[in-house]
């Protein structure tokens, strides 16, 4: 018809944006060397989630947030890390291969978002190594009485704007330090992170057990009369709260060990580097998910146990921002301990940037195996080891830790990194209510939207289809859309909200209905049978309150930083469309090729090259 667009040249665009990951089940060869163990797996958790946090943050959320609830404020957490970590563990239960997010996204949802998902991790690994680096040489410095810090500043001061002080060329030389051991093989890197999250661990303990100790409990019963007023002000004639809070156990009220759990959330962050390994690990579909969980606990029991014993060893006004532990053992009269200390965040920091450093090559070599990324990423050493991501993640970390000031790049991490434990929680809620491939719908015929939902609500059908499948992903789109909503009258009106404003809480409460009727046509669709050695319970409700919380959480941070990460996804746009979408090893599949569409507990190890030459079978016929 004359006049009217064609629209004929979109859908092969489509189609190769919504390629899913076909993965040959037959074969059990890896071109990376399974070695890895559960206890490599754990200590890899908790080395990564267990970094310098656990030295500072306890003592600035205390004194500034929670009080001595913060053990609190940790156990909250905790809870909602853990959300993300059973939707990690769910995955690395059905698809044991290295990607972590990226590739759960691509096997889930297609190609587009599993670069997304990709490239947000990279952004916070490089940045993640980078800071951890800046601030092991800053603790170095601090011990020897900031000489290096001095002589660099004297004799190579730089001034430019996003440029450093001086350059930190012993943060840069430990980054490439520890790209060379990483890429001599993982089971080398994987013991060398052993002994520091052991020895970490043991400073850790000792800290929770001088407290419990020494502490006195009073200090979690402290008056208001025995708290400090802020000086000019606030007073007592004011009748207000003082600066400190009105003491007790939580001296700044519930909100404040909510906000205080905001804060902490982020304590746990990196536990998600243990999903990388899917091809190095002996086992994945047993270790993974322990891994996961095991860490996650060890790092809870590790915060809980120090944020407690520091709030008993010395009020929680009188904590010290920067460091909390050492200036506590000097309250106590124990001002030898500080040197244990001093070793502990050492330790510390050298695992955080381990437990960084080691997904980040594992993400670009998945990603250039794919062909998103360019080819000789993903070449393999005689070791087993992906040598060049390795090599060119570390000496792009190294270039940002030598040279950049990383204050304000720090929180474009937090983006990615709930990004992706949301794309993850997305993708486990589609996989469980996906079809087999042999299932087809009874009804045929075309159906409205709004009759599509309504017959899936009233009468979902007995099994899977295509088309309960299809009323999930709406579902889950609208929820998003609503999820976006909510983010942005939380934060634009939180001050109405407050106040008691008629239309902030209309605003609010009309997307949250709509979460909530999305949410249970989503709980109403029949689940597939197939099963795995790990599956998330209470779906759908646990992986969308994960999904609803980091969504809150990313519409708290600044216009500032969502700019720079715009920024980050137009160059990874533009390598995608101009390199990846036309490289991709997906869209050169011969047809036929089976997809893994259902991945139960008969996943088996596969082999990274895509499947080409030979035949390979569905995983339901395995």
């Amino acid at each position: 018809m004359a006049g009217v667009p064609c629209w004929d040249w979109l859908l092969p665009v489509l189609r190769m944006l919504s390629h899913r990951k076909q993965i040959p089940a037959a074969s059990e060869r890896s071109s990376l060397r399974r070695c890895l163990s559960t206890v490599d797996l754990v200590a890899l958790g908790a080395g990564s989630t267990l970094g310098a946090g656990v030295y500072i943050l306890a003592g600035e959320v205390a004194k500034t947030s929670s009080g001595p609830s913060i053990a609190l404020s940790f156990l909250i957490a905790a809870a909602v890390s853990a959300l993300a970590g059973l939707c990690y563990a769910e995955f690395g239960a059905r698809v044991p291969l290295a990607g972590s997010a990226y590739l759960y996204s691509y096997v889930t949802v297609g190609e587009l978002w599993a670069f997304i998902a990709g490239w947000n991790l990279l952004l916070s690994y490089v940045i993640g190594t980078a800071s951890v680096a800046r601030a092991w040489s800053a603790t170095f410095d601090q011990l020897l009485g900031k000489k290096m810090g001095r002589f660099l500043g004297a004799h190579a001061a730089m001034s430019s704007a996003g440029l450093a002080e001086h350059p930190d060329a012993f943060a840069a030389g430990l980054v490439v330090l520890l790209a060379g051991v990483l890429s001599f093989g993982v089971k080398e890197s994987t013991t060398v992170n052993k002994v520091f999250t052991a020895l970490n661990v043991l400073v850790l303990l000792f800290v929770t057990l001088s407290g419990f100790i020494k502490g006195d409990l009073s200090n979690w019963k402290l008056r208001e009369d025995d708290l400090p007023w802020a000086a000019g002000n606030q007073s007592v004639a004011d009748n207000t709260t003082g600066a400190f809070g009105v003491g007790g156990f939580m001296p700044y009220g519930f909100s404040g060990t909510l906000a205080g759990a905001s804060t902490c959330f982020y304590a746990f962050v990196g536990f998600d580097c243990i999903a990388t390994t899917g091809e190095e690990v002996r086992n994945p579909q047993r270790s993974i998910p322990m891994g996961i969980i095991l860490s996650l606990l060890i790092c809870f029991l590790a915060y809980f146990g120090v944020s407690a014993a520091l709030t008993l060893m010395m009020p929680y006004y009188l904590l010290d921002t920067m460091s909390p532990l050492p200036v506590a053992f000097e309250y106590i009269g124990w001002s030898s301990a500080k040197h244990a200390v001093a070793v502990g965040s050492l330790c510390a920091l050298t695992t955080s940037l381990l437990g960084s450093m080691f997904p980040m090559p594992r993400i670009l070599y998945a990603m250039a195996r794919d062909g998103l990324l360019f080819k000789p990423l993903a070449k393999v050493s005689r070791r087993q080891c992906p040598v060049v991501a390795t090599l060119v993640s570390g000496g792009v970390a190294a270039l940002l830790a030598l040279l950049f000031d990383l204050k304000a790049l720090v929180d474009m991490m937090s983006i990615g990194t709930l990004l992706a434990y949301s794309l993850v929680a997305g993708c486990v809620l589609l996989l469980r209510y996906r079809p087999g491939s042999s299932t087809e719908d009874t009804r045929a015929g075309k159906v409205s939207a709004v009759q599509l939902w309504w017959d899936h609500l009233v009468h979902p059908p007995s099994h899977p289809t295509p088309r309960s499948s299809s009323a999930v992903a709406w579902a889950l789109t609208a929820i998003a859309a609503l999820l976006c909503a909510v983010s942005w009258v939380s934060t634009a009106g939180l001050q109405c909200l407050c106040a008691g404003g008629a239309w902030c809480i209309t605003a609010l409460a009309l997307p949250l209905l709509g979460i909530l009727v999305a949410a249970l046509l989503i709980w109403r669709q029949p689940q597939s049978r197939e099963r795995a050695s790990f599956m998330v319970p209470c779906l759908p409700f646990l992986p969308l309150l994960s999904i609803t919380i980091n969504s809150i959480l990313m519409a708290w941070l600044s216009a500032g930083t969502w700019l720079r990460y715009l920024l980050w996804m137009a160059i990874g746009f533009l390598i995608y469309f101009g390199y990846g979408i036309r490289h991709s090893a997906e869209s050169h599949q011969p047809e036929g090729a089976a997809s893994w569409e259902a991945m139960g507990s008969a996943a088996r190890e596969v082999s990274l090259e895509p499947c080409g030459t030979v035949q390979c079978p569905s995983a339901s016929g395995q």
